[in-house]
């Protein structure tokens, strides 16, 4: 299934300059999400994975299928006032502004091998910061997984030394 096909394109958003990647009309066809999230789920199909986490927010809609998948624990990474608990938080940048990411302070326990699922890698700001947030409590990241990478922004240097997987590199 082409995969790519499906994504719009949506040019000036949220600023001019940005060429926005929209997900959802992907998201709506229901064999096109299951091929997707199955798509994310395949590398890592017989790895321990004890906890999916996601990126507030298109990421929590692939994360939450791929850890029922693979059997795993669901941590949502969200931005500041979000969660309830006590939290931890990073300060990042992205291609337009900056941001801030926070996390339960009990999401992870030290140890816990972590999958981190977004829907999309541009520079790779907000993965590289949900990174420091697991690393920070003592997780373990097994790998990154994109459903798109857009490899003009080389957000994967931003991860260096980690295990990047995208399902589509456009």
């Amino acid at each position: 299934m082409d995969l790519a096909s499906l994504i719009r394109e949506i040019p000036d958003f949220p600023v001019k300059g940005i060429l926005f990647r929209d997900l959802t009309t992907l998201m709506r066809d229901p064999a096109a999400f299951r091929e997707a999230v199955d798509a994310l789920v395949r590398p890592y199909r017989g790895t321990q994975v004890d906890v999916v986490a996601a990126i507030e927010s298109r990421g929590f809609i692939f994360a939450g299928a791929v850890a029922y998948q693979l059997g795993a624990g669901f941590v949502p990474i969200r931005k500041p006032g979000k969660l309830p608990a006590e939290t931890i938080r990073v300060e990042y940048t992205l291609e337009y502004g900056s941001n801030i990411l926070e996390m339960h302070r009990d999401a992870i326990k030290p140890g816990q091998r972590v999958l981190l699922v977004d829907d999309l890698l541009a520079t790779g700001g907000s993965a590289r910061a949900a990174v420091q947030l697991i690393e920070r409590l003592g997780g373990q990241v097994i790998g990154i997984a994109f459903l798109v990478n857009l490899t003009a922004l080389k957000g994967v240097d931003n991860l260096a030394g980690y295990a990047v997987y995208s399902v589509l590199d456009m």
